[in-house]
């Protein structure tokens, strides 16, 4: 008999018991004797019988909310496809009643953080994506979580000491020392290289950009030591129209520098300030595939793009909270996301969306 035609009266009949006492086995409930329970266990396991979880959870007929804690951003960024993948597994799950609701922090600011979080644990959530702050401010939310038992996904910045129930993102470290390998495989003869920042008070938006920078960094401490590394900070508290002015005072100022590098999903503010002055001989590195890096990379602005698939990490976080909570799934508790080059010649052909 195929495992997944195995019925309760088949059960029942294999260990001599009702069909009532089979049910109120395989549901947990009470007024099953100690006998009768080691009947139908003994029954489920010679059978190899496998529950129709799906049908299980179904039939509950309950509803979960899943928060996501995200950091303000504007549209068209990075984490905006992050929302769609967690809407669009929403959408694949609503018949099990699955929601999820955004709440927005500022990252420079661990105050929004904690506001943000004391809002989400007033709505006992059924399970939490965060995008985690500093490591002692995220463990005072989780910690709550922890004492509540709701389950929380690390997104972004994986930090193992906070026990999440799973982590999704690049390796952040050889993500970088990937970059620097890729760059110099064509900027070997330079001597100097632009890394662009966009910082505040002297820090970068996350721990995710600080471990590329080091993984980076170390390639080319052990095999370019000779090569430059000059920053050049696009400061977030100012105007974008004074950009152009950093710029154009950094490559009027070192003639000498073809290639630049950005950690972050901001390479098109280099593109576009190349596009605008018709520079040609200067070759960006950068990150994501937003609409804005995308079409620099199409006009060429952008020479190369690291891919680290958002959509698809916002819809397996969902996935995995479903799979964890409603279906009682064990769930990787580390899923590291493939780091892949995008340049014009392919770009065309990257799949944004993803659908499990």
């Amino acid at each position: 008999m195929a495992k997944e035609n195995i019925r309760i009266k088949d059960i029942a009949e294999r260990a001599g018991v009702s069909v009532g006492t089979v049910d109120r086995v395989l549901h947990n409930r009470p007024n099953v004797s100690k006998k009768a329970l080691e009947k139908v266990n003994k029954a489920l396991e010679e059978m190899d019988y496998k529950p129709n979880m799906y049908a299980s959870a179904l039939a509950y007929n309950k509803s979960y909310t899943f928060y996501c804690l995200l950091p303000k951003h504007e549209s068209e960024a990075y984490w905006e496809e992050i929302e769609e993948g967690c809407l669009q597994a929403c959408e694949q799950r609503r018949d099990f009643g699955i929601s999820v609701e955004f709440i927005y922090y500022n990252r420079f600011d661990v105050k929004t953080f904690e506001k943000a979080t004391a809002d989400c644990m007033k709505q006992t959530p059924s399970g939490v994506i965060v995008v985690p702050s500093t490591l002692e401010v995220t463990r005072r939310f989780t910690d709550q979580l922890h004492g509540r038992q709701i389950p929380f996904i690390l997104l972004d910045s994986y930090m193992p000491d906070l026990r999440p129930l799973s982590f999704y993102g690049q390796d952040s470290f050889q993500s970088g020392y990937f970059a620097a390998r890729m760059l110099m495989l064509i900027a070997w003869k330079e001597k100097e290289i632009m890394l662009m920042k966009q910082m505040r008070n002297g820090n970068v938006a996350s721990k995710q950009q600080e471990n590329r920078e080091t993984g980076f960094r170390h390639y080319m401490r052990d095999h370019f030591p000779a090569v430059k590394i000059t920053e050049v900070n696009l400061p977030l508290d100012e105007e974008r129209d004074n950009y152009d002015d950093i710029l154009e005072q950094f490559f009027s100022k070192h003639p000498q520098v073809h290639h630049c590098i950005t950690f972050n999903s901001k390479a098109h503010l280099v593109g576009e300030f190349l596009s605008r002055s018709n520079r040609r001989d200067i070759q960006i590195m950068g990150y994501d595939m937003v609409p804005k890096n995308e079409e620099c990379v199409k006009d060429g602005s952008i020479s190369f793009l690291i891919a680290q698939h958002a959509y698809r990490q916002g819809y397996s976080c969902i996935e995995t909270l479903f799979e964890a909570i409603v279906l009682k799934k064990k769930v990787n508790p580390v899923n590291y996301m493939p780091i892949e080059i995008l340049t014009k010649e392919n770009v065309a052909f990257y799949r944004r969306t993803f659908k499990g």
